[in-house]
């Protein structure tokens, strides 16, 4: 759970709400560091780094000398200099939960509402006006986020991703294994012949039951559903059983954009 923080929103005498020039989104993770850049609707530039530094900004902006305004996400510590880097560009957002986002915020504790959750609501309230949107999240955790046909967000699940299930098996155990996570092309049998093979049957099918049990509860509340997979360990579970699943592996970013996008117009 994020301690809450003051909203940071920088925005520097000369700026005019420029749309339609270059944006720079920095999102700062558990495990990756991301910087995208995008000119317009399109994603010129995407960096993944397993920490990020002052020098990682200074060179996207060498780089892209178009970039007018920047936001930053960060569920993780960084360097505080970074935020100088940005504060030169025209608007500087440093994302929070008092951050103005383009949807009605529902959740009942919005200050603990996850940076990253507060991102992938805000992409679907953009791009999917005006439809029931249920966005799964594979990281470090799994999240279940529901944007309602009404623009609301109304909240959704946390449940242990992928890795940390392999990992709890091992460290609550004192014989079971920690086993790698494999990839995604491998087949995997729901009756394990060994140790190993049992583990990968129960925590990879387990957790792919586990989101088919949630999508059907969701389509039965909201109809008609899309459904938008996103997050590291995507790949493992976008070939469910749904015509209406999608895959959109940079929705934490795009979402960003997003939420760029809605305080410079407004």
């Amino acid at each position: 759970m994020e301690s809450p923080v003051a909203a940071i929103i920088i925005c520097n005498k000369h700026y005019s709400s420029k749309i339609g020039y270059m944006k720079l989104i920095v999102d700062i993770g558990n495990t990756l560091s991301k910087l995208a850049v995008f000119d317009g609707e399109k994603m010129v530039s995407f960096k993944t780094f397993r920490k990020i530094s002052p020098d990682n900004i200074l060179s996207i902006n060498n780089e892209f000398t178009e970039i007018t305004s920047a936001i930053l996400s960060s569920v993780a510590m960084y360097d505080p200099k970074i935020n100088e880097v940005l504060n030169n560009y025209d608007l500087f957002i440093k994302l929070d939960h008092s951050t103005p986002v383009p949807y009605t915020n529902k959740y009942s504790t919005p200050h603990t509402l996850g940076k990253d959750r507060i991102a992938i609501a805000s992409a679907a309230a953009q791009m999917y006006k005006g439809e029931n949107t249920l966005i799964i999240d594979t990281g470090t955790s799994i999240t279940y986020d529901i944007v309602t046909a009404n623009n609301e967000y109304l909240g959704g699940g946390i449940s242990p991703g992928l890795k940390m299930r392999f990992e709890a098996l091992h460290n609550f155990t004192h014989s079971l294994p920690l086993i790698d996570l494999p990839s995604h092309e491998v087949k995997i049998d729901i009756i394990g012949d060994s140790t190993e093979t049992s583990i990968l049957s129960g925590v990879i099918n387990g957790l792919t039951a586990e989101i088919e049990s949630i999508i059907n509860q969701y389509s039965n509340m909201f109809s008609p559903l899309k459904i938008l997979i996103s997050g590291g360990d995507y790949k493992y579970f976008e070939k469910l059983a749904k015509s209406n699943i999608f895959a959109a592996p940079n929705i934490v970013v795009t979402g960003l954009k997003c939420i760029l996008d809605f305080n410079e117009k407004n």
